[in-house]
């Protein structure tokens, strides 16, 4: 029955306020993929889970961050599923992944300094990308990637470090960037 009020369509009201924030959502997901394919895949993923879960979206707070905190999810998830296939299928060339290579000259594009970021370990590469490229606060960083601001600031003290290594050529760089993979 009818009474004449206007009930809201909850996918107009998804489509409103999320997907004004695709293009950024891809962009993350490819700068920390560096795949087009896999971040398509974790993009339509994170959208899925979004849509299924926006009846626990509190309408009026910041929906960037709540869908970039399941972009991260999603992407977490991603990768520890490529770990493990990757641990079967190859458990020899792994190591051999993990080699450093030279940094970049100081002569830098755009494409350089793209390049020198995707040379950053992802979790150093997830909290400078937030704060520094979609200029999250600290404590958005903190509630989208579920770590403490203490770690978020170390990450991102860390990880702007790493950058400017491979930006001026610096060995410290390669040092600190192996030392970092071990420790994670």
């Amino acid at each position: 029955m009818n009474d004449g009020a206007s009930s809201v369509n909850p996918w107009e009201s998804f489509e409103a306020v999320a997907l004004p924030h695709m293009n950024d959502l891809y962009r993350a997901a490819h700068s920390m993929l560096r795949h087009r394919q896999d971040a398509e895949d974790v993009l339509q993923e994170m959208y899925l889970r979004a849509w299924r879960a926006f009846d626990r979206f509190t309408p009026g707070t910041n929906c960037r961050a709540w869908l970039f905190k399941i972009l991260f999810n999603v992407i977490r998830n991603h990768r520890r599923k490529w770990f493990r296939l990757t641990l079967m299928a190859e458990p020899d060339t792994f190591e051999e992944t993990m080699v450093y290579e030279p940094p970049i000259p100081q002569d830098l594009s755009d494409d350089e300094i793209l390049e020198a970021f995707q040379k950053l370990p992802p979790q150093f590469a997830e909290v400078v990308m937030l704060a520094d490229v979609y200029e999250f606060s600290y404590k958005e960083v903190q509630e989208t990637i579920g770590i403490p601001i203490g770690t978020v600031m170390s990450r991102l003290s860390r990880g702007r470090q790493l950058l400017r290594g491979h930006l001026a050529g610096s060995s410290v760089a390669a040092t600190f960037q192996r030392g970092a993979v071990a420790a994670v």
